[in-house]
């Protein structure tokens, strides 16, 4: 289900990629084309959601199946709280990470059943999907150099990352009409330029 009124960016990728800065930089790319363009990220943006993302990067046990589960209550919030009332305005949401976050890292990474990571994504979201996901695709030591800060899952061996980003690339494959892929290895302006495009393309809004 997607809105019949906004349009639903998703910005995905491994750690380092850029996601945050791409997020923020498009929302000033974009905001003299459209009238309202919120950016937001998961976990988070919510009081709800910025609890749990304490915990999950920050909480040293965290179990698997904890994870899973508090990544999805934080999504709950998400949507009801900021996601589904911006798309009712008419607004482009573009948010960094969501639903192919957790298929990659808590299905690919950690190996929970992939049939589980859809119902409980479908639950949180009541199965709304973005109009258009956007893959920072590069390799995993250069992500992994870019990080000026560590957390629980950024601190994962490099076999997991390995894992992850083979989730994204398999996501990617399995549904192009969905996700385009950037390389993010490139400079960021480069980056930024072709992703402003790209949504721009789909969302049929002028630069």
């Amino acid at each position: 289900m997607t809105s019949a009124l906004g349009f639903f960016v998703t910005i995905e990728g491994i750690e380092g990629s850029g996601k945050s800065a791409l997020a923020n930089a498009l929302q000033h790319r974009l905001t003299s084309s459209c009238s309202r363009v919120l950016v937001t990220r998961e976990p988070g943006g919510t009081a709800i959601g910025d609890v749990v993302r304490r915990i999950l990067l920050d909480c040293k046990e965290v179990s698997d199946r904890a994870e899973l589960l508090l990544f999805e209550a934080a999504r709950a919030q998400h949507i009801e709280e900021i996601i589904k009332p911006a798309l009712g305005r008419g607004d482009l949401v573009i948010c960094d990470r969501y639903i192919d976050s957790t298929i990659a890292y808590q299905g690919y990474g950690r190996g929970i059943d992939f049939a589980i990571i859809e119902r409980v994504n479908n639950f949180a979201t009541k199965c709304m999907m973005p109009n258009l996901t956007i893959l920072l695709d590069l390799p995993v030591q250069v992500g992994l150099a870019r990080q000026t800060k560590v957390d629980r899952i950024s601190a994962q061996g490099l076999e997991f990352h390995e894992s992850v980003r083979r989730g994204y690339l398999d996501l990617a494959e399995a549904d192009p009409e969905r996700f385009v892929i950037i390389n993010a290895a490139r400079s960021f302006e480069e980056v930024l330029d072709e992703a402003a495009e790209i949504i721009a393309t789909k969302a049929k809004v002028k630069l």
